[in-house]
């Protein structure tokens, strides 16, 4: 029998899937929060964990038949732990993860991406599984007034299919999102939490740099000081793992034996910069290079100089043709 997490709707050539389907492994042990943060998704499972109790024990499911999905919202900057915390509250109830990319379930062919979106709710009923749409404004985002191009039209009717199985589904859905400002407004009321996650402080940052080495097996030397780390570089979680994996790669290269290589707290420092590095090239746009591409000033004036001539070429041509 064939697994039914391969027969969810994909395209033309039916290898795409269209969600990828995790068994949790990390849970709320392995994630470092600020202390708001960490209350409002304790908030959020206490939701999950009594729902049965008030939805059907209390009676309130014949009162309100629609609108039963627990919808969470995880906002904040990449890297702050949005999806390890998606993945803990599956690991927390126990449930397999489906997790959902706008760029897996869209299609070329018009209509068959709410397609893919209802078949996500489908495999997600089949499997009680949490379901998890990252970058979830790409899908939610706000619908369009113009109906002039089919595309609008497409992604209007992505955003209806998924409100109305919003409305429909009894399970955990979880939107990640760094732009949570452009969600359709008819989400909000269907959202019973907001969890802001914010830049981790300087205590939070230490214990990140800490849990990211083996306990045992990790050779770090005596001049490493997390603490340095943590005051000197206002990072996200993410950056320092990144920064982390560098550091090792590293402290691997140099020449030696294995048995006398550790990562030293250079290694670290030079790690973090890289990935700072990395960021600010990947936050170059048009904006910020316009200073520098701007013409020298003989440049400009010889192109200003062909420009007028060129004119007046044209400007004589039309002259003479009268």
């Amino acid at each position: 029998m064939s697994n039914p997490l391969l027969r969810v709707f994909s395209s033309l050539t039916e290898s795409r899937r269209v969600v990828e389907a995790t068994l949790p492994r990390r849970s709320f042990d392995d994630v470092i929060l600020p202390s708001a943060t960490r209350r409002a998704l304790d908030q959020a499972l206490a939701h999950v964990t009594s729902h049965d109790l008030i939805f059907n024990r209390w009676g309130l499911g014949e009162r309100h038949p629609t609108g039963l999905a627990l919808a969470f919202n995880f906002a904040g900057p990449p890297g702050t732990g949005k999806t390890i915390c998606a993945e803990a509250v599956a690991h927390a109830l126990g449930r397999r993860l489906l997790v959902v990319r706008y760029a897996e379930v869209e299609s070329m062919w018009m209509g068959a991406t709410p397609k893919n979106v209802s078949a996500v709710f489908r495999l997600a009923r089949e499997e009680n599984a949490v379901v998890l749409f990252d970058e979830a404004d790409a899908i939610a985002s706000r619908r369009s007034a113009s109906l002039e191009h089919g595309f609008l039209r497409e992604a209007n009717t992505v955003v209806n299919v998924l409100l109305m199985e919003l409305e429909t589904f009894n399970g955990v859905v979880i939107f990640a999102t760094n732009l949570a400002a452009n969600f359709d407004p008819a989400f909000e009321r269907r959202i019973r939490t907001h969890v802001l996650f914010e830049m981790p402080g300087v205590d939070e940052r230490e214990q990140i740099w800490r849990v990211q080495m083996h306990p045992t097996l990790t050779p770090l030397a005596g001049d490493v000081d997390f603490r340095a780390l943590a005051e000197t570089y206002t990072v996200s979680g993410g950056d320092i793992r990144n920064a982390v994996l560098k550091a090792a790669m590293a402290a691997a290269s140099e020449p030696g034996g294995d048995a006398l290589k550790a990562i030293h707290h250079r290694h670290l420092e030079a790690g973090i910069r890289d990935v700072l590095a990395g960021k600010r090239v990947m936050q170059q746009s048009l904006f910020h290079t316009e200073k520098r591409t701007r013409l020298p000033g003989t440049a400009l004036a010889t192109l200003i100089g062909i420009t007028a001539l060129l004119v007046a070429l044209a400007a004589l041509i039309i002259a003479l043709l009268r």
